[in-house]
């Protein structure tokens, strides 16, 4: 007799097998996202530079203006040297919770959403009198300290073998936006009938031009970031603490041309209009030494000429624009950008060089800049304090000399060919 010879259906999978097919058809288009990205780093790279541009216009948008901003809120001049200093101080404070961030969210995800209270931020501070402010202040010092801490890391982690060309291109257009601020800010007030209010709040639209060009990257990006590695050992190591205090002291340095270069050029005899063309045009020479240093700085055998080199020219403009005659400012100030771009190209450049890979470097750029602007906010702060005491601006040239010279001493141990001595595991 012949047998059924009927096949029975196979088995439907069970909860357990869906659930593995479903994850594995995830993955396979979360891989597919991720190659899309790789294939077009042009993508990544305008989305670093798109949002670089927005790490200074609220901070250096706000030395034009600050005479005018005091007058109009009956400010005195500690107040407004405390609001030249908040920002650069939440720099600091508010840069060791970037990591935290980006384990938990993504690297890319806290850009995006710290780009929207960037925004955020510099619309409350030119809309709600005193207390805006100085609030709006503190929430952009906090955003651009978070998304500082995160860009080395990206750099190293998706650009490691053109890591300090990368360094300066970013750092190029981070002095770009300060420059477009510093340059524009009172035009754009006066445009809008001596308007401070306008003058700062513009500085909010390329923040959401960013955030829109950063979406692909914060919805695809590949999120290395959200491995939780533990770096252990980072803050006994000396070599990190030369690298975090000539990042302080350099920062200090340009903190305070971004707050009071415009009011001491003022009090020489410029208008508010000359003195912020003059800063405008110091830090858009930032753009050649901010993008040429790295460069050059890697093709030695170490940084430390190039650090000693980049200091002396900071130090040479700033006490040509202090004390030099004003016939040859922009001389000077040519020097200054020249000095402070590189410097502080060189400052990221050390943090990516003296890390071995992408996870000690997020650890060292939140110890550097973290540290290093607390440390920097002092810079402003003593310089308001000294004028004060004072009435004047010559003394503040002793600030400048002691910041510049520790500077260079630290930079020449910083400098040296080594890396942090450091050990990263996966928790």
């Amino acid at each position: 007799m012949a047998q059924d010879t009927a096949r029975t259906p196979p088995p439907s999978p069970g909860p357990e097998l869906e659930q593995l097919l479903i994850d594995a058809e995830a993955d396979d288009a979360k891989v597919q996202q991720q190659t899309v990205l790789l294939q077009r780093p042009w993508l990544l790279l305008l989305g670093l530079v798109l949002v670089a541009l927005n790490l200074r216009p609220a901070l250096s948008s706000m030395a034009p203006l600050l005479s005018q901003v005091s007058e109009s809120l009956g400010l005195n001049g500690s107040q407004a040297g405390l609001l030249t200093t908040l920002p650069v101080l939440c720099l600091g404070l508010f840069a060791p919770l970037a990591p935290i961030l980006a384990r938990r969210f993504g690297a890319e995800r806290v850009i995006l959403g710290i780009l929207l209270m960037l925004a955020a931020g510099i619309a409350l501070r030119s809309s709600a009198g005193s207390v805006g402010v100085f609030a709006g202040s503190l929430v952009a010092g906090a955003s651009i300290g978070i998304i500082g801490v995160l860009l080395p890391g990206i750099v190293k982690r998706d650009f490691p073998k053109q890591a300090g060309a990368l360094t300066g291109v970013y750092t190029m257009a981070l002095c770009l936006g300060a420059a477009l601020a510093a340059g524009a800010s009172v035009p754009l007030s006066q445009h809008f009938g001596q308007s401070w209010e306008v003058g700062l709040g513009f500085w909010l639209v390329p923040a959401l031009i960013a955030a829109l060009f950063w979406l692909p990257q914060a919805r695809h990006g590949h999120g290395a970031h959200r491995v939780a590695y533990r770096v252990r050992g980072l803050w006994r190591d000396p070599l990190a603490w030369q690298v975090t205090l000539y990042m302080g002291l350099q920062s200090s340095l340009a903190y305070i041309v971004f707050g009071w270069l415009p009011s001491i050029l003022i009090g020489r005899g410029l208008t508010p209009t000359q003195a912020g063309l003059v800063l405008s045009g110091s830090v858009i020479v930032q753009l050649i030494s901010s993008l040429s240093a790295p460069w050059l700085a890697t093709r030695g055998k170490d940084q430390r000429l190039a650090i000693v080199v980049v200091m002396l020219l900071t130090l040479g403009g700033l006490f040509g624009c202090l004390y030099a005659p004003l016939d040859g400012l922009w001389g000077w100030a040519v020097v200054l950008g020249l000095g402070q771009g590189g410097a502080f190209a060189l400052a990221l450049t050390l943090i990516v060089l003296r890390s071995k890979d992408s996870h000690v470097a997020a650890n060292l750029s939140s110890m550097a800049q973290g540290v290093g602007y607390t440390l920097a906010s002092m810079g402003p702060f003593a310089v308001g304090l000294v004028h004060d005491l004072t009435d004047g601006w010559a003394a503040v040239g002793w600030i400048f000399a002691v910041l510049g010279v520790a500077a260079i001493g630290f930079g020449l141990k910083a400098g040296r060919a080594l890396q942090v001595q450091v050990t990263s595991e996966k928790v």
